[in-house]
């Protein structure tokens, strides 16, 4: 009863060499996916190092056009260009404050001017000073609608990078500094009298 056959000694020899084949198999293919992987992350590491610096800034880029940051919504710098393209058309068109203070430089110059006063005297106290008077309004609102659109022009270069500024702005920022500036330059004109200067009375 304890002695073994040849026949079941064999297959026990068998089976045995079979297991240890198995194991010697799966530690083959451990130790050969083992510097598999680790070629791959030295591969990985190698191509991340090979980005130049134009190609991580075109990268970073993408990444930013895809998820692009929370900025300023622009409504502030549309104000400022639409207050612009005002000043300046109110520079050329004239204003109610202009107005009111040609009114009363008319009205000033008739009381301090005494009638028995040469026509010229008249003439430039009564007329001229209002005249100025408009030039130099003119002249302001020319210089603050330039001034105005020149800073929403600017404002993206300053503070917390966001998005691009919207076309419309940039175009009403400019006719603002159009209009500024031809009207800055009229109200020059105006006020030193080389252009539509006072009559004279002879």
């Amino acid at each position: 009863m304890g002695t073994k056959t040849v026949d079941e000694a064999a297959n026990e020899a068998t089976e045995v060499k079979s297991d240890a084949e198995t194991v010697d198999v799966t530690k083959t293919d451990e130790e050969v996916t083992e510097p598999d992987t680790a070629n791959t992350e030295a591969e990985a590491a190698e191509d991340e190092d090979d980005l130049s610096e134009e190609e991580y800034a075109a990268e970073l880029a993408k990444l930013r056009l895809e998820h692009p940051e929370e900025g300023p919504s622009g409504v502030g710098q549309g104000a400022a260009a639409v207050v612009s393209a005002a000043l300046g058309f109110i520079s050329l068109s004239g204003g109610w404050i202009g107005s009111v203070a040609a009114a009363r430089e008319t009205l000033v110059g008739q009381l301090h001017t005494a009638s028995t006063a040469s026509v010229s005297t008249q003439i430039k106290e009564v007329y001229g000073d209002a005249w100025h008077t408009t030039a130099l309004w003119a002249g302001i609102f020319a210089l603050v609608g330039a001034l105005v659109g020149v800073a929403a022009l600017i404002r993206p270069a300053f503070g917390t990078p966001g998005k691009p500024q919207a076309t419309w702005i940039k175009s009403v920022a400019w006719a603002g500094i159009a209009l500024g500036v031809v009207g800055l330059l009229l109200a020059v004109l105006k006020y030193t009298d080389v252009l539509l200067s006072l009559p004279s009375a002879t």
